[in-house]
């Protein structure tokens, strides 16, 4: 066995002294500071994962618009071509836009979706119906869950729908109209279940009162995050030349580029906690080279050089980090393990830490990413050696004579 790794094992044997309690506290810094990092940088990646497959299942891939006016003609004609491109799941034909519904006084302005029935369903992966069907034919309206309880209203009920064209026209009136609230959907972020409606795109056109032609065609892909995603762009963007093409990235990049940032500022501000919980290592090796100066005296008046009392200091600091990292990673992966479990404890204490009324996501997501796990492991070995560097070299410089006579 070297003897640097020898004589730091021995240092590192329990007493009953404040050196051990110390070691213990350094070490118990480090576990912390290491299990919050990946825990929390865990939960921000799989929230950031779990906010992307919302928005990707509810919202298109890609969209087409209009660059000459607000409508798209010639949709059956571009539906029916791009379906035939090599990863397209489906492109639908489709008139958004907001309006206003009312029942029994209570009034609210989701945006509702006129879009094709056939393909509703594989343009917006929503699931099964919350309650009720999603039959849009007639005079009929689907609800998200959020805004059938802001209006008070269930499956058969009557809304009034009011158009936006009412504030607009100055030379014709449009009545509201009543439609039937046949179905209500559910897909697990608040936003979308509390903003917005669906109805055919019929009446949508009859609510805006168009006699052709959509606001926008919508597109869904296999692989809306694959590595042919541009190709199919580039081959959509052929077929309509006249068409302002938007892809999902750059639709919702502020809600990403938001969540990246909030991701990454909050993994520095935690890694700085743990760079300080690393360099009570190096506290608890100041504190020994004092206890152990007479030793240090003897060992260099034995003949052993700076370099081998250099490493036994050095290797006592990163056998504390080492441990204390490898706790910290077994505590954050048991941790992560029974997250649901732990928030659901916490709930029935009155301490609800993950509602859906701010995060809007109705279960709390992680994924543990090995790169996040190599660069804590990058850092605190880092800070664990530039911590243990100071004491070791202190001890190293003591005069053998001065040291002898302490």
């Amino acid at each position: 066995m070297p003897f640097s790794l020898f004589l730091a094992l021995k240092y590192l044997k329990p007493k009953r002294s404040v050196t051990s309690v110390i070691t213990c506290v350094s070490v118990l810094g480090v576990l912390l500071g290491v299990a919050v990092v990946i825990i929390v940088r865990a939960v921000m990646t799989g929230f950031g994962d779990l906010w992307e497959k919302k928005i990707l299942d509810f919202k298109p891939h890609i969209t087409l618009t209009s660059y000459h006016g607000n409508v798209v003609t010639g949709e059956d004609y571009l539906t029916k071509e791009i379906s035939k491109i090599d990863g397209v799941l489906s492109a639908s034909p489709e008139i958004a836009t907001r309006i206003m519904l009312e029942h029994r006084g209570r009034v609210s302005a989701p945006i509702i979706l006129g879009v094709d029935p056939d393909r509703f369903l594989k343009t917006y992966k929503i699931g099964a119906p919350y309650a009720g069907t999603f039959d849009l034919e007639g005079d009929s309206i689907v609800l998200g869950v959020d805004l059938a309880h802001t209006l008070g209203v269930w499956c058969g009920d009557m809304v009034t729908v009011y158009s936006p064209k009412t504030l607009v026209a100055r030379d014709e009136i449009y009545l509201p109209l009543k439609w039937k609230v046949v179905g209500i959907f559910s897909s697990g972020q608040r936003d979308y279940d509390s903003g917005f409606a669906v109805a055919s795109i019929a009446n949508a056109r009859e609510l805006m009162g168009l006699e052709k032609g959509v606001f926008a065609i919508n597109i869904k892909t296999l692989q809306p995050s694959g590595e042919n995603f541009d190709s199919i762009c580039k081959k959509i963007a052929l077929l309509a030349p006249t068409c302002k093409l938007t892809t999902w990235r750059q639709a919702d990049r502020e809600i990403f580029n938001a969540l990246a940032v909030e991701k990454n500022m909050t993994a520095l501000l935690l890694m700085l906690i743990t760079v300080v919980a690393i360099f009570c290592v190096m506290n608890t090796l100041l504190v020994l080279t004092v206890q152990k100066t007479s030793e240090i005296g003897l060992l260099k008046s034995l003949g052993f050089s700076k370099m081998k009392i250099m490493g036994a200091f050095i290797v006592h600091g990163l056998i504390q980090c080492t441990t204390g990292l490898l706790l910290g990673l077994g505590i954050a992966v048991a941790v992560l393990k029974n997250l649901q479990n732990i928030v659901e404890i916490l709930a029935k204490w009155g301490m609800e830490v993950f509602p859906k009324s701010v995060y809007g996501l109705d279960s709390i997501p992680y994924r543990l990413v090995a790169s996040d796990v190599f660069w804590v492991v990058v850092i605190v070995f880092v800070f664990g050696l530039a911590a243990s560097f100071i004491p070791a070299f202190l001890a190293a410089s003591k005069n053998p004579v001065e040291a002898l006579s302490k």
